[in-house]
C-alpha cells in the first residue's frame, strides 16, 4: 500500500514537472514571436530569411514535440486516475479487511474464552471422575473382601459340611456278617431256656454295630435294616429251631428237622430300628444246630437307607 501511494506521488510530480516545461515553451514562443515582429518591422529582408528558417525549423519542432507530450500527458492522466481508482479500491478491501480481522478478534477472543471455560471445565469432570473412580475402586475393594469373607465362609460351610456328609455317609457305613463257630466243628444245644447265639467268626462288622463276644446288633442310627441268619442240622433226633429278635420280641423264625440227611434253611428280615435298638438270634430251649468249618450257621445284617426324624 505505501509502494502504490509512493509511485503516485512520483507520477504526479512527473506530470507536474512536464506541464511546467509545456507552459515555458509556450512562454518562449509568444516572446520569439514578439521578437520576430519587432524584426520585421526593423528589419524586413531579415525577417523574411528568418521566416523561411522558421518555416523550415520551428514549424517541426512543434509538430514533433507537443502533440507527444500532450498524448503522454494524456496517458499519464489516465494511469494516474486508474490508479487512484485501485487506490480507493484498496482502501475500501483494506477497511474491508480491517473489519473482518477486527471480527476474527472478537470470535478468537471468545473462543479462547470458551476454550478456557472448557479446560476448566474438563478439569474438574477430571477430578470428579477420579474421585468416582477411587470410590468404586474402594467400593470394590470393600466388596472383594466381603466376597472373600463370604467365599472363606462359605468354603469352611461347605468344608463343614463335607465333613457332616462324610461323617453321615461313614455313618451310613453299616454291614456285617458272621459265622457260628471261630474254628473247629460240633454242636450247639440242646439247652432247656433259650440261649442268644453268639456268631464268633466275624466276616465283616462295617462300623462295629455288632458285637461278637454278645451276638448282639445295636442300631448306631435310624434306619432301614436287613437282617439274615441260616440254621443246619444233620440227621438228629432233635429239631433245629431259632427266631430273629428285636428288643426281645421274635419277629421271625427259622425250623428244620429230620431223621437222616442234612438240612439247611435261610430267614430273612427287613426292619425300622431307632438309634439302640437291638437284633439277635435265640435257639430254642431243647433244639440243636451243628457247625463245622464250611460255616453253615451264618448271621449278617446291613442297613439299607438312613431315616431321618
Amino acid at each position: 500500500m505505501k509502494g502504490l501511494l509512493c509511485i503516485l506521488l512520483l507520477l504526479e510530480t512527473f506530470v507536474f514537472a512536464v506541464q511546467e516545461q509545456v507552459d515555458g515553451g509556450r512562454g518562449e514562443n509568444e516572446i520569439s514571436q514578439q521578437l520576430s515582429s519587432e524584426d520585421r518591422r526593423q528589419n524586413p529582408l531579415q525577417t523574411g530569411t528568418l521566416r523561411a528558417e522558421a518555416s523550415t525549423d520551428s514549424p517541426q519542432y512543434c509538430h514533433l514535440s507537443f502533440p507527444d507530450i500532450h498524448a503522454a500527458l494524456r496517458e499519464l492522466t489516465a494511469t494516474v486516475t486508474e490508479q487512484k481508482a485501485n487506490i480507493r479500491a484498496l482502501e475500501m478491501r483494506l477497511r474491508d479487511t480491517e473489519k473482518t480481522a477486527e471480527q476474527q478478534t472478537v470470535i478468537l477472543e471468545e473462543l479462547n474464552k470458551k476454550n478456557y471455560e472448557i479446560s476448566n471445565l474438563t478439569q474438574s469432570q477430571v477430578e470428579e471422575l477420579r474421585k468416582e473412580n477411587r470410590e468404586i475402586s474402594s467400593h470394590t475393594q470393600s466388596q472383594v473382601e466381603e466376597l472373600r469373607k463370604e467365599n472363606r465362609e462359605i468354603s469352611n460351610h461347605t468344608q463343614s459340611q463335607v465333613e457332616e456328609l462324610r461323617k453321615e455317609i461313614k455313618d451310613r457305613e453299616i454291614a456285617f456278617s458272621a459265622a457260628l463257630l471261630e474254628s473247629g466243628s460240633g454242636d450247639v444245644g440242646p439247652f432247656t431256656t433259650e440261649i442268644t447265639l453268639i456268631y464268633r467268626k466275624v466276616f465283616t462288622n462295617i462300623g462295629n454295630a455288632y458285637n461278637p463276644f454278645t451276638g448282639i446288633f445295636t442300631a448306631p442310627l435310624k434306619g432301614v435294616y436287613v437282617f439274615k441268619f441260616s440254621i443246619f442240622s444233620f440227621g438228629q433226633s432233635y429239631p433245629s429251631t431259632a427266631s430273629i429278635m428285636k428288643n426281645g420280641e421274635r419277629v421271625g423264625a427259622a425250623h428244620c428237622h429230620q431223621a437222616q440227611g442234612a438240612l439247611n434253611f435261610y430267614k430273612g428280615v427287613v426292619l425300622i430300628l431307632e438309634v439302640g435298638d437291638v437284633v439277635y438270634v435265640r435257639l430254642w430251649s431243647n433244639t440243636r444246630i451243628q457247625d463245622n468249618l464250611n460255616n453253615y450257621n451264618i448271621f449278617s445284617g446291613y442297613l439299607l437307607f438312613p431315616l431321618r426324624g
